[in-house]
């Protein structure tokens, strides 16, 4: 019996689903069959109970499949143990990042802990929608806010601080603000996600608190995007200091209402209920905090 197939079972009793697990494993679903084939032949009973609809442990699945979780866990652990010693990372890591954190700042940390684990594959997927672990396959997310799924991996990196600016340009036609309210009479560069328009901007001045409602004619899904239309002066955007710390250093972008404090967002690392020993929060912890912070 080999391993690569016990892998193979417990991603399959883990996911309900033979085509579910081959995609996260990176395989045919004929591949993954036949090694599921192969374990029951070894063992001499079927593991799985199956229909035209679904996909379900047997009752001697029930039974085998805990205790072979936990020798792979056990093997893993030691495997881990050995790398640790070694300082090796190697492997696929399918990583989601939001636009701008991972076009700006991201990028240039990953490429540093390719260049020192020489084994690692690096599969990223851009975007600022909210990722479904198991649906797309990813391993590990960098996100702004905090995880709406009970079964769902998380620490807290750090707050990062918001930031209200516009162009130069847009500034010398457009004037520029003085007061939170005065918000209400610019043109708003808009975050939209799953049509919900985030148009209503906090701040805080001492212990005085703003709610202003925006109006733009601007308004995406994409925060690069957002990011973009504030360079090239369509309007003023609040934005996160670390999207915006190369523009605003550069001066294409300036910093407004500088008294007064926009409501701050916190960035943490995202994944699927795993061990401590794994290596994705080890990454995140130790190599990201610092490169954020340094923002």
């Amino acid at each position: 019996m080999l391993l690569e197939d016990l892998k193979v079972v417990i991603k399959v009793a883990e996911c309900r689903s033979i085509t579910a697990a081959a995609i996260e494993l990176d395989m045919r679903t004929a591949t993954a069959s036949a090694a599921v084939k192969r374990v029951e032949k070894s063992l001499g009973f079927e593991l799985f109970t199956r229909t035209t609809r679904q996909l379900r442990l047997s009752a001697s699945g029930e039974k085998y499949l805990p205790q072979c979780e936990q020798a792979m866990a056990m093997l893993d652990k030691a495997k881990q143990s050995m790398k640790d010693d070694l300082d090796i990372i190697d492997g696929d890591i399918r990583i989601a990042l939001s636009s701008d954190l991972g076009r700006n700042v991201v990028t240039p940390w990953l490429d540093e802990i390719m260049d020192k684990h020489p084994n690692l594959k690096l599969r990223v997927n851009i975007t600022d929608s909210n990722v479904d672990f198991y649906r797309d396959s990813i391993d590990i997310a960098l996100r702004y806010g905090s995880p709406n799924d009970a079964n769902v991996y998380g620490f807290k990196i750090c707050d990062v601080p918001r930031v209200l600016c516009a162009s130069p340009e847009y500034l010398e036609h457009a004037g520029s603000p003085k007061h939170p309210n005065d918000l209400v009479s610019h043109q708003g560069l808009l975050y939209q996600l799953y049509d919900i328009l985030h148009s209503t901007w906090q701040f805080r001045k001492g212990k005085q608190q703003f709610k202003v409602k925006i109006s733009g004619e601007r308004a995406s899904n994409d925060g690069d995007l957002v990011r973009r239309w504030c360079v090239a002066g369509k309007g003023i955007a609040l934005k996160s200091c670390l999207d915006m710390s190369n523009d605003l250093l550069s001066g294409k972008v300036q910093r407004l209402l500088k008294g007064t404090k926009p409501s701050k967002r916190s960035c943490g690392s995202f994944s699927r209920a795993v061990s401590p020993l794994h290596p994705l929060p080890v990454l995140s912890a130790t190599c990201l905090k610092p490169t954020l912070m340094h923002y």
